[in-house]
């Protein structure tokens, strides 16, 4: 989208800016605040555009901080910016490449305002910021010194990893997850725990640098400056630097002058040229937000891919797999398969009973563990050629709500068996699987898991749930998909996409209906379990969909 530089004024009042500013947050020759830099801040805050009353100033020392939640909450809605909708399709690959959004610009000219202003005009609930901030270089000894006396540029392209940021974004574009470092900009230098993201509908890359990089600028599906004034930057600057970062007026105004001002009509300045659009004077040009939002939205409606609907027309009419592994169905467990199912049982005997299953299929997963050889003395002392567990480690991995009703059973026969969590619900819109929350262990990579769900119709959450433990590094054939009852559908649809997956049931259905619930099924497991009310359209989903 190439468009000039959208500078007619608003006409209505523009949100408050989140951030005065949003270059490196580096508090280079610190000292203790004093009254008068006090009243040197407060005047500052005079020459700068209003901000809204009530809003605390910005305090920030690392890229990122681990306290802070995956969403963004605005006065409606909230916006979930960790996370990842479901572009694969029946074939268990990506469909579409996320839109990637690059916002550049002076350092404090206001391209995080800007991208949360996008974000939240965007209207969609997945989205990904990722920072600049985050990716400056390890600094040597010699450099992490001159940083302490102010005289190291982090205002130059060769004080960023680039080759970690192009591999990042590449990525989150392909849906991937990422682990992104937090920079610690008091010690200058990475911290040892780095954050984990997964791509969205729309990625937003921001940073004082974003256009400085000819790789990098290809990634980007759109490219966008953010022009402010110069004396409302070296203003907003020294604000900051004298109410967050216990500097002088004279310290900031020097380093400005050494690296800030030449590096800005150096390297960033003349990028200006390549963006697509051009906002002058930041948050404070509603026109150019609406352009873009316009922009991103007929992007994004290429975009779209419904999965359940074609996984509900693929490898229908093909035989079981063989990784199908269904529990056999002696007059014991159909027995229990016919209490469970009846519509008259009461909330007491389902749990019951349904719990018995479990245990069932729980026991028959784990036959299909590697084993290996083992000797061992008996108290009589004799030999005895028996076997052991060859594998690390056992993790159980459940899918809430309904998957997490399993966990007692796996806890009842594997002692010290970890757990996990993953959170996929149903847009109720568009009825797809949605990722909103996970929580796995360390080094789930070197375990078999046992991934759980009560019921599995079309496989679309299963799928979602696996990708998840595809991008943890878990290997393919070490994944165990548990579920008490499956669909068809869903059998030869996880199957086809991941033909490693074990698949372990204690039955099978044939039939999916119009709205996707199991034919004749069990109902919803876990409102029947939980003793909730049913959702509004009656689906099988649990609470808008984790069965899938």
């Amino acid at each position: 989208m190439a468009a000039p530089p959208a500078s007619a004024d608003a006409p209505r009042p523009a949100p408050p800016p989140l951030a005065a500013g949003d270059g490196p947050d580096r508090p280079e020759g610190k000292s203790e605040i004093t009254c008068e830099d006090r009243s040197n801040a407060e005047s500052l805050d005079r020459l700068l555009p209003p901000v809204g009353a009530g809003r605390s100033p910005r305090k920030r020392t690392t890229s990122q901080c681990k306290s802070e939640p995956p969403l963004l909450r605005t006065s409606k809605r909230t916006i979930y910016t960790a996370g990842r909708p479901p572009w694969y399709n029946e074939h268990g690959t990506q469909s579409k490449e996320a839109f990637a959004i690059g916002l550049g610009g002076g350092s404090a000219s206001g391209k995080t305002t800007v991208a949360r202003m996008i974000i939240e005009a965007l209207d969609v609930p997945w989205v990904v910021l990722l920072s600049m901030d985050s990716f400056y270089k390890v600094l040597t000894r010699q450099q992490q010194e001159q940083a302490a006396h102010n005289n190291f540029n982090f205002d130059h392209p060769d004080a960023f990893d680039f080759d970690l940021i192009i591999s990042t974004l590449k990525k989150l574009k392909q849906g991937k997850s990422v682990k992104v470092p937090i920079y610690d900009f008091t010690t200058h230098s990475r911290k040892k725990d780095w954050k984990t993201l997964y791509g969205a509908n729309v990625i937003i890359f921001e940073g004082i640098m974003a256009f400085a990089d000819k790789t990098l600028l290809e990634l980007l599906d759109m490219k966008i400056f953010v022009d402010t004034d110069s004396d409302i930057r070296l203003v907003r600057r020294l604000r900051r630097d004298i109410s967050e970062r216990g500097r002088d007026i004279e310290g900031v105004i020097k380093q400005y002058n050494k690296f800030v001002k030449p590096a800005f009509d150096q390297y960033i300045q003349p990028t200006m040229r390549v963006a697509d659009i051009v906002v002058p004077r930041g948050s404070g040009n509603t026109v150019a937000i609406d352009l873009i939002v316009q922009h991103v939205h007929s992007q994004l409606e290429e975009r779209e891919l419904s999965v359940r609907a074609a996984l509900a027309s693929a490898h229908q009419c093909h035989p079981l797999p063989r990784t199908l592994s269904v529990l056999k169905s002696t007059p014991q467990v159909r027995g229990m398969h016919t209490i469970i199912r009846d519509r008259e049982t009461s909330r007491d005997e389902f749990i019951f009973y349904s719990k018995r299953l479990m245990r069932l299929l729980i026991e028959h997963a784990l036959s299909f563990l590697p084993f290996q050889d083992c000797m061992v003395q008996t108290p009589q002392g004799q030999d005895y050629a028996g076997k052991c567990y060859a594998g690390k480690q056992i993790t159980g991995v459940s899918i809430l709500r309904a998957g997490e009703t399993m966990e007692p059973a796996l806890r009842a026969v594997c002692k010290d068996v970890r757990i996990g969590t993953i959170l996929i619900q149903t847009n109720q819109l568009t009825g797809e699987p949605e990722l909103h929350y996970l929580r796995l262990p360390k080094d789930i990579s070197d375990d078999h898991v046992i991934l759980m769900d009560c019921t599995v119709s079309t496989g679309a959450a299963a799928m979602m749930a696996v990708r998840v433990l595809l991008d943890h590094d878990v290997p393919e054939d070490k994944i165990f998909l548990l579920s008490l009852l499956m669909a068809e559908m869903g059998v030869h649809s996880v199957a086809y996409a991941f033909p490693r997956v074990r698949i372990i049931t204690t039955a099978v259905d044939k039939r999916v209906n119009d709205l996707f619930r199991i034919i004749p099924g069990i109902g919803n497991f876990g409102d029947r379990y939980f003793g909730t009310d049913a959702v509004p359209d009656g689906s099988d989903d649990e609470e808008g969909g984790s069965t899938g």
